[in-house]
């Protein structure tokens, strides 16, 4: 992915991470193991996606969007997911109905705009690649600018969906802005990326499933990821263009504009574009005031028709006007889980990224559908959480400072395991020993969804005497059980799922009872090899290792700590 035309020998590069987003964009950059992400030269760190031209001047970011009132033929907004897109007629310029529109020239996407300061000068027409590369250089610019001295290179995150059209066409944007694209990583490994460089001081990253919550401003990703000894796969993703944050700002905009119109004899300022861009860039403000306080206003000079318009909301009413898309957020995670094969009691940590997961609502809906043991990582819920506009920026800029100083060749081949899907194991191999009521009792050796090549060792007690130890390597996984609360009415108690259906359901409508229990417990599956290992001393251990190369050939190893010999066949 480092083949983009503009490479440059590891000596003489200086990498950033961009993160790249369809509403906002944001730049890091790691030095002296520090990552620290960058803001512009308007003091912004999260840099609105919109380049706009005024007298053939050039605006981006935070300034361009304030043109989108004033401006709006001439800005462009919203371009990153038409990148590459074969097609016309398979792009969404929904949220381009405040800006300059997409047009179709031969088949591709492009914009008119009049950016040069001559009056009788022709309006131009760009490319969305075009537009991007532009956006691109003043990144890089700003970047520079910070660091003192020119930025060469960058690792840019992108989401799970992006076609390696798109792909090709964002290295080759990024190539005409002089810009060396080291690595293309997926936007959720690189939240996870970033929360694991936080923890590296502290401990060692351990075995666990990830969701990671990407939720953007015009679309919402998801993605269920497993990491195992520093490791990432991704097991499933799902993806929303509906529930938003554009949705939320939506539902303010409706509020505020009914309001108005009660006031002022039905003038709705929906039905007029600069009324409506006022309206919007008003309702964000709002909307990400409500994610630190309990109470914002409301305030636009001129909102329709000449009139001024202020008002109040809390936090209790937006929740509540805004239910039926906090519900589409639940399930959108909910679906990805499923999609994994999972279960809720499977996942171990929940990621929130992305500007829209500064909501509240969004992270206490979270940390009630999964279960205590569950950490849900949001400003909201956790007081170590790493802003989440900021996640993704973090981790690109730390693999950004970790392949720089190699060739592009030695990139390419390196570095495949952080951003694609790779081979890996759907059930978990361990071993059976006996329980002291007797039952058999599994061990895992190697958790399921570990990337392969995997090689992993445990040790295991002989009797106390000594003598033979008998080993049984087995695959197994998890399931959920459930227990049903105790009736008080057939005194039936503890019973699971299958005796429930059984079960006298003459209860009461006014009866309480306790909610069903839910518990993950391990299945033993296939048997996949049996060992024996002889005469082990008195107090002496066996050690089992199991190797699993990459395309999932198993090698089992039994051995006396300390003996000779031992035990080993390649299943």
């Amino acid at each position: 992915m480092s083949d983009n035309g503009a490479a440059t020998s590891g000596a003489e590069r200086l990498a950033i991470g961009i993160t790249l987003g369809n509403s906002n964009s944001s730049i890091a950059y790691t030095s002296e193991g520090q990552t620290q992400v960058i803001a512009n030269e308007d003091g912004d760190r999260q840099i609105p996606a919109i380049l706009s031209y005024v007298d053939g001047e050039e605006y981006y970011g935070q300034q361009a969007k304030s043109f989108l009132v004033r401006n709006p033929k001439n800005t462009v907004a919203y371009f990153r997911d038409f990148l590459g897109k074969d097609r016309f007629k398979s792009i969404d310029p929904t949220h381009n109905h405040a800006s300059a529109h997409p047009e179709d020239v031969n088949g591709t996407v492009a914009f008119t705009i009049k950016d040069k300061a001559e009056e009788d000068a022709a309006p131009s027409t760009l490319s969305v690649s075009e537009i991007m590369t532009r956006y691109l250089r003043r990144l890089v610019t700003a970047a520079s600018d910070f660091n003192g001295k020119k930025v060469t290179s960058a690792v840019i995150t992108v989401p799970t969906n992006f076609t390696d059209k798109q792909k090709s066409t964002l290295i080759a944007a990024a190539a005409a802005a002089d810009l060396e694209v080291l690595q293309l990583i997926s936007e959720p490994i690189a939240a996870v990326l970033a929360y694991d460089e936080a923890r590296e001081a502290a401990s060692s990253p351990q075995d666990k499933i990830i969701v990671v919550a990407d939720l953007g401003g015009t679309r919402s990703d998801v993605a269920v990821v497993a990491s195992r000894g520093g490791m990432y796969t991704i097991l499933a993703t799902a993806h929303d263009y509906e529930f938003a944050g554009a949705a939320l700002d939506k539902v303010l905009m409706d509020h505020f504009a009914k309001e108005f119109m009660k006031k002022h004899s039905g003038v709705d300022p929906r039905q007029n574009a600069r009324s409506l861009a006022k309206l919007k860039l008003e309702a964000e403000s709002t909307k990400r005031a409500l994610s630190i306080g309990n109470n914002a206003s409301f305030s636009v000079e001129s909102l329709a028709e000449g009139i001024d318009y202020a008002s109040t909301i809390n936090r209790l009413r937006y929740e509540t006007i805004a239910r039926s898309v906090f519900e589409g957020f639940n399930r959108l995670v909910e679906s990805a889980v499923k999609k994994a094969g999972l279960d809720v009691l499977d996942i171990d940590e929940v990621i929130l990224s992305g500007g829209t997961a500064h909501t509240p609502r969004i992270a206490a809906n979270l940390k009630n559908i999964f279960p205590e043991t569950t950490n849900v990582l949001a400003p909201s819920t956790s007081a170590t959480a790493i802003n989440p506009s900021e996640l993704q920026a973090r981790g690109a800029a730390l693999q950004a400072s970790l392949v720089q100083e190699y060739d592009a060749e030695d990139i390419e081949q390196s570095t495949h395991a952080a951003v694609t899907t790779v081979p890996h194991l759907a059930n978990a191999i361990g071993v059976v020993s006996l329980s002291e009521s007797g039952e058999e009792v599994f061990e895992p050796i190697i958790a399921p969804e570990t990337a392969v090549p995997a090689r992993r060792t445990i040790q295991l007690l002989a009797p106390k005497d000594g003598g033979d130890v008998y080993v049984k390597i087995v695959e197994g996984n998890t399931h959920i059980k459930v227990t049903q609360p105790e009736s008080k009415t057939n005194g039936t108690k503890g019973a699971t799922v299958e005796d429930a259906k059984d079960s006298d359901e003459e209860d009461s409508d006014d009866e309480e009872e306790e909610e069903e229990k839910r518990e993950k417990v391990w299945k033993i599956g296939s048997t996949l090899a049996e060992a024996a290992v002889r005469d082990v001393k008195k107090g002496g251990k066996v050690e089992v290792t199991i190797n699993v190369d990459a395309k999932l050939s198993v090698t089992v190893t039994t051995r006396e700590v300390g003996g000779k010999g031992g035990v080993r066949g390649t299943l």
